[in-house]
Order: structure tokens, then sequence, then C-alpha cells
């Protein structure tokens, strides 16, 4: 009797061919990879969204603000959809709201 078929016939014994696996037992790993990739990227994702939703919302004349591209100004007007910036004494941008990253209240100006 050579090596391989002793371990073949090892494990013949030891597993019946009738015995089916346990269906939480082979979907217990995809429920710990989805526990995990849910709060570790799902959940802090929709909370930074909602925290981005509030911020638009409450957006307010005087407020200064950054936008997507890197524009830095101060809000002029607003309406339900489109924001007037001001990025320089006189000069007015139109933004959609949804393009503003941020608020840059505590950014300084720089002097050269």
């Amino acid at each position: 009797m050579n090596w391989f078929s002793w371990i073949q016939s090892a494990m013949a014994e030891s597993t019946p061919a009738s015995a089916s696996p346990n269906p939480l037992t082979t979907m217990a790993p995809m429920l710990i990879i989805f526990g995990i990739f849910y709060f570790l990227v799902l959940r802090p994702q929709s909370k930074k969204q909602k925290d981005h939703a509030t911020f638009l919302k409450d957006i307010k004349k005087g407020d200064m603000v950054v936008t997507n591209g890197g524009i830095i100004g101060l809000v002029k007007n607003l309406s339900e959809k489109i924001v007037t910036l001001e990025i320089d004494n006189g000069v007015c941008l139109k933004v959609l709201r949804g393009q503003i990253a941020e608020a840059a209240n505590t950014l300084k100006e720089e002097k050269a």
C-alpha cells in the first residue's frame, strides 16, 4: 500500500459521503467580511455624506468656503442651487451649491 492510497482511505473514512455542510458554517465568513466592510467603509461614508449635506443646507451669506476646484470665496448670494462667491474685491463667481467642499472660515490670507 503506497502513501497516496493510505491518505485517500483515511480521508474517505473520516468524512461520510452523505453529510452536507451546515449552511451557517459556510456563510459565516461571508457575513463576517460584510460586517467588517460595513463598519469600516459604508457607515463612515454615509455619515460623511450626511454631514456634508447638512453643511450645504446651513451655508449663509458671509461664510467663507472652498469649492471642489480649490477656489476660496466669500458667500455673497444664495439660491436653492447656485451660490455666488466673491473671490476678490468686486469679482464674483457663480457655482453650484453641490460643488462647495468645505468651510474656509479658519483660513487666513497670506501677504507676500
